[in-house]
């Protein structure tokens, strides 16, 4: 039986490492992993990279996924998110392969307060979210085979992330601030891995948006982690993100409930199961 040959771009960063150890325990898969020694804005070397792995699946997990760092480099933003995007769904397409390209909620402005469908139409405020909805186009226009996904809120194992961050500051004793204006839904990152696994076989394409059920705000999410923490829930002090508005970038997972090829979750039992992992490991 032919394996699955399976290419995981950006394997260094979160998901894609965490993709690629699920990936190397399927026997139907053949998984190739690369980080930076494969430039992916270089045509050639993508180019090139294709003609020696002979990829089915292209998975693109590498971005400049921080913000901040996107507002003062625009230019590298557009790059790696945009053209690099670009240039992996032109190969892929190339040798009919197909690509499934991570992107984020960040594609939508936050206005609005109501969840975010498949169908609704992105206006990106931040170069971040700019650049990724750059990369998205690319991939829907440049390749018919393409997978898009969209999360928020993402969280996963030894990295640092908003649970991580909480739990810090828990550990020390310290208070912290957390908005009560941003809106969204804490994703866990092996959700995501999963659903990725799932449908690499599967005949579907277009934009999936891969985030856990219900909502919360930056407040009750830090709230919610120190009590299953066995923390101190008074240690987050509620405050405004700074906006006039609240902000929600709230998915709805529209195309899963068209389709049935998956379901979520409700977001605080996987962050209950997961801080329990936690303090087994600890």
């Amino acid at each position: 039986m032919l394996k699955t040959t399976v290419w995981v771009v950006g394997a260094s960063g979160r998901v894609g490492k965490a993709l690629t150890t699920a990936l190397k325990k399927d026997t139907d898969f053949k998984v190739i992993s690369t980080g930076r020694e494969v430039d992916i804005t270089d045509l050639d070397a993508i180019e090139q990279a294709c003609m020696i792995y002979r990829p089915n699946v292209i998975v693109n997990c590498a971005s400049i996924s921080n913000a901040d760092y996107c507002e003062k480099n625009k230019v590298e933003a557009f790059r790696v998110n945009a053209i690099g995007a670009r240039n992996l769904a032109a190969v892929s397409s190339s040798i009919n392969a197909k690509i499934i390209h991570l992107s984020t909620d960040d594609v939508f402005s936050g206005e609005n307060n109501y969840p975010k469908n498949e169908f609704d139409i992105p206006t990106p405020k931040s170069i971040y979210g700019q650049s990724k909805y750059a990369g998205e186009n690319f991939v829907r226009d440049l390749n018919t085979k393409h997978l898009i996904i969209r999360s928020s809120w993402v969280y996963g194992e030894d990295w640092e992330d908003y649970v991580s961050y909480v739990l810090s500051k828990a550990e020390k004793g310290e208070s912290f601030e957390a908005a009560i204006d941003r809106i969204s839904s804490p994703t866990y990152m092996n959700r995501i891995v999963d659903f990725i696994i799932k449908m690499i076989p599967e005949e579907e394409y277009g934009i999936y948006h891969v985030a856990s059920e219900g909502m919360c705000t930056r407040y009750q999410l830090a709230n919610t982690i120190l009590t299953m923490a066995g923390y101190d829930p008074t240690l987050a002090k509620a405050t405004s993100g700074g906006g006039s508005a609240v902000v929600s970038t709230l998915l709805e997972n529209l195309m899963m409930k068209i389709t049935g090829v998956y379901q979520m979750p409700e977001w605080h039992v996987d962050l209950e199961n997961y801080i329990k992992g936690m303090k087994k490991e600890g």
